[in-house]
């Protein structure tokens, strides 16, 4: 492996782009950087809190990263990787100041805003974290890269490799990477659950003990300042949709994740412990509705997925399969409702709720008001009251309202997020509420 990883370094620096840019794809656990840093004297570029992302926004504004792997050379055989070091793949390794010098050259032509690296482990975690600080080490030193910055902690690498990384990049992620310890067991049996677990860890306790110091002095350096994420590979492995969400619920209170991201399983494989067929992208959908819902809306994983219901519903969004559920907590009226049951109305999002706490000050609002707010009622209506009425006489009852609700429901398929093709299509039930 190692004199195989030598040979590849030799591949032209244009033709290891392709691949290795090809091949982060599969790593979605990227977004928003979270943080500001203005430019300062002698440096190169900013991080700012919005627009920093690795693919296209909702309103079809592209924002990028310059999002690669340092290589595709690994010496772990997970069956779901297309990386997988039985997989017969072309190869490609960067050297640090390879990529730093693309990172700095892209930037000078205005292509990218930041850098999102993650890697394969060549020879092993720590000869690979040892790449990627180098990495950070001339961007930030010698380049004076003062823009965004997202790495992948390799789980296993030495804790002083991560910490020293940590105080040069702006987020940092450890890929959970399947649901269960069984399946890790099964799909990657080089890899453990204690050393996923053990980095996740490491980084909340250095994020909070950096807040500590920054707060008592300005001038202490910040560690991860835009937090930590991981990512989860949906359909690879037979857990439901409740496994996965009291899974990322359990990730978010015992580690303090920033997000949890779901990818659909792309077969690479004819493993036959691995599905032969693509899992429906509306699943992935669907959790990322459900995440939005732990993440923003007060929702407990016990209330959007209850037994026997183990998975979510593809014809509804999971707050209207809550709200059909629960019919008995409906309809609200929306002059006296607090935040939280607000929050609870399908078609009701956090900006939607706010704007309708401050309307009602001035005086009781009708539905002619909410449309003016700006408030969507084609769900909402079957499931508020103003001032005592209905939008529509309609019968309570859970398949009358289902069929309702789905009966304008947007066409076509969905499509999996990628940095390279046209936006995703979004489909009804991303938005708001």
């Amino acid at each position: 492996m190692y004199h195989y990883a030598e040979s590849v370094n030799r591949v032209d620096q244009m033709e290891k782009l392709k691949i290795l840019s090809a091949a982060a794809k599969y790593d979605v656990a990227c977004t928003s950087s979270g943080v500001d840093r203005n430019a300062t004297r002698g440096s190169l570029g900013s991080a700012s809190a919005c627009g920093i992302c690795h693919t296209f926004a909702a309103d079809g504004r592209c924002v990028s990263l310059l999002k690669i792997l340092l290589t595709n050379v690994c010496v772990y055989d997970c069956r779901y990787c297309a990386n997988r070091r039985s997989n017969d793949i072309p190869r490609a390794v960067f050297t640090p100041r390879e990529i730093a010098e693309l990172t700095i050259n892209f930037y000078k032509r205005n292509y990218i805003e930041g850098l999102f690296l993650s890697s394969s482990v060549i020879r092993d975690a720590n000869h690979t974290m040892e790449q990627i600080y180098e990495t950070l080490k001339l961007l930030r030193g010698v380049y004076k890269f003062n823009g965004y910055i997202h790495i992948k902690a390799i789980p296993g690498a030495d804790e002083g490799l991560i910490r020293a990384a940590g105080f040069l990049a702006d987020r940092m992620s450890v890929n959970i990477e399947l649901p269960s310890e069984e399946s890790l067991n099964r799909l990657a049996p080089d890899k453990t659950k204690e050393s996923i677990l053990k980095p996740m860890s490491l980084l909340k306790k250095g994020i909070v003990q950096s807040r500590e110091e920054v707060a008592l002095f300005h001038s202490a350096p910040s560690f991860v300042p835009a937090g930590q994420s991981t990512q989860m590979i949906v359909g690879a492995s037979p857990e439901s949709d409740k496994k996965i969400i009291d899974l990322t619920e359990s990730l978010y209170k015992r580690y303090s994740l920033k997000r949890v991201f779901f990818s659909a399983y792309t077969p690479v494989s004819d493993n036959p412990l691995l599905p032969s067929v693509k899992p429906p992208l509306l699943r992935e959908h669907r959790l990322y509705q459900a995440d939005w819902l732990l993440r923003f809306y007060g929702f407990s994983a016990d209330e959007i997925l209850k037994n026997p219901d183990e998975n979510l519903s593809l014809n509804l969004d999971p707050k209207c399969h809550w709200a059909l559920n629960n019919l008995n907590m409906f309809p609200v009226e929306i002059n006296t409702a607090d935040t939280r049951t607000l929050l609870r109305v399908p078609g009701i999002g956090a900006r939607s709720a706010e704007r309708i706490l401050s309307a009602r000050r001035v005086g009781s609002l009708t539905f002619e008001n909410l449309k003016k707010l700006g408030i969507v009622l084609k769900r909402a209506r079957y499931f508020i009251t103003c001032q005592g009425k209905m939008y529509e006489r309609i019968s309570m009852d859970p398949e009358i309202l289902e069929m309702k609700l789905t009966e304008n429901k947007l066409g076509g398929a969905y499509k999996q997020l990628s940095l390279f093709d046209e936006p995703a299509l979004l489909a009804e039930g991303a938005s708001e509420g």
